[in-house]
């Protein structure tokens, strides 16, 4: 049936140049104003990474000084700052390239990779950190106050300029959120790291220190599992948070001609680039590129889904008026009307629920 409808249609390539047409040109603005926010993101995280940099040498150096966990601790924190931060730019860098050869998506996923192992750093940094501040609250060292209180709130000063940085940079991106949490958790921590000094300084209890890093402990758990969980859903392919395939489902087979909708997939190519691809069947005689444009529009204005591909073709013949006869609603008559699609040469391996019209109105 779609051979015939594709051979024996006139106007389907026409229409196909014309829509190709239609949403090449938004593409193209599309891909310009990406590429000036990127220019404007590289450049807000290497201004905070330059701030990192030059505050890190100097704090690794006190840090041994004062016999400070916390300050060592946010030295290797920002360390791994510095090194998302990087990787974020890497990233960027690779996913701007265009789509060749066998990369037809090009490396947009870079920056989830980027993301992913911000993230593992993140949980593994958090796992060292947490046992030598258990380690150090059994049989704690002395610690000198007054160096630990001056140097974490010269890095307070520091990581409010490089999270401010990385505030303006566009934060809906999975990869800049990545070096965003990893500044924010060590802004947290020179917070918490200069309240121990001043524990310290003014009342002698040195288990401050090991507390405070306990503190940075539990905010970089909270943020490396966050990261890790998030891009893990778009390399399982999983649907973008916040939507729901089968009321999508339910939604494009409430279009008028419309019969049933099958293989629905929804999935991210990248953060906030979602795609989705269906097999739609229409009533016979329906206007197959009228239906296609309807389930596009409704697709891009209510679910800002805009990279599309649905096989649109219409209901075989197994009733008596050539119409889909939809049987009652058990696992039986679920089973025997997959087979019967089947049959007709729709899809014979059929991947997920199948989703199917009541009676249109005439």
């Amino acid at each position: 049936m779609a051979e015939h409808d594709h051979e024996h249609d006139p106007d389907h390539q026409h229409d196909h140049d014309h829509d190709h047409q239609h949403t090449h040109k938004p593409g193209h603005s599309h891909s310009h104003s990406h590429a000036v926010a990127a220019d404007a993101d590289r450049k807000w995280l290497w201004s905070a990474l330059l701030l990192l940099l030059v505050f890190m040498a100097g704090e690794v150096v006190v840090g041994f000084a004062a016999q400070s966990l916390a300050l060592i601790s946010d030295a290797a924190h920002m360390l791994t700052d510095a090194a998302s931060i990087a990787l974020a730019l890497v990233a960027m860098r690779l996913a701007a390239r265009p789509a060749r050869g066998g990369y037809t998506y090009g490396l947009k996923r870079a920056e989830i990779l980027s993301a992913q192992a911000n993230g593992v750093t993140l949980l593994v940094l958090s796992a060292w950190l947490g046992y030598e501040a258990v380690t150090r609250l059994l049989s704690p060292p002395e610690v000198e106050g007054a160096l630990v209180l001056v140097t974490a709130l010269v890095g307070v000063v520091v990581n409010v300029a490089a999270t401010w940085c990385l505030s303006r940079a566009n934060r809906s991106s999975l990869n800049v959120e990545g070096a965003f949490q990893h500044v924010l958790t060590d802004l947290y921590a020179f917070v918490a790291t200069a309240v121990a000094g001043a524990v310290v300084l003014f009342t002698g209890f040195v288990r401050a220190d090991a507390i405070a890093s306990l503190v940075v402990v539990a905010l970089m758990l909270r943020a490396g599992t966050g990261l890790v969980r998030d891009s893990a859903r778009i390399f399982l392919e999983a649907a973008p948070a916040g939507v729901d395939p089968d009321a999508v489902a339910d939604r494009l087979v409430s279009a008028p001609q419309v019969e049933e909708v099958h293989d629905l997939h929804i999935w991210e190519i990248t953060s906030n680039e979602p795609a989705l691809s269906a097999h739609v069947l229409v009533t016979p005689g329906g206007d197959c590129h009228a239906v296609q444009r309807e389930l596009q529009r409704r697709l891009r204005e209510e679910y800002r889904i805009t990279h599309t591909t649905l096989q649109v073709d219409h209901v075989g013949g197994d009733g008596p008026d050539g119409l889909l006869q939809i049987a009652p609603d058990s696992a039986a008559a679920a089973a025997a009307a997959a087979a019967a699609d089947a049959a007709r040469g729709h899809c014979d391996d059929t991947h997920g629920p199948v989703h199917r019209a009541g009676p249109h109105p005439h």
